[in-house]
């Protein structure tokens, strides 16, 4: 929730973020890819493993933002760089600009450090 209301209300002048939400992640990270952005699906209390899948939903997807020269991310490690342990294993997905996923990771941090 950081990151989301330090992007939707910045207290650095800066322009604040539109959501939107397609309801197909293929549709939702071409808009992202296109327009820019993040595509923002992490973990919570009640899938604290994420929802999307690593091995045929998010490493496809991750694939094709880091070779369009985005980033994708578990938030804690690069979403290409996870070993799969099950064929049917979740993960926390972010994906998009260098800049704000790298700033979504520094605040993901920043909470585990507390």
């Amino acid at each position: 929730t950081e990151y989301i209301k330090k992007k939707k209300f910045p207290e650095d002048g800066s322009s604040p973020y539109g959501s939107r939400y397609v309801g197909s992640m293929v549709a939702d990270v071409h808009r992202t890819l296109v327009y820019g952005g993040i595509f923002l699906y992490p973990a919570n209390e009640k899938s604290p493993k994420g929802k999307l899948r690593l091995l045929y939903e998010c490493n496809p997807m991750a694939y094709i933002m880091e070779k369009a020269g985005g980033k994708a991310t578990t938030g804690l490690e690069s979403v290409l760089d996870v070993v799969p342990e099950n064929i049917h294993q979740r993960v926390p997905f972010v994906l998009g600009s260098v800049d704000d996923v790298q700033e979504y990771i520094s605040i993901v941090k920043k909470h585990l450090t507390k």
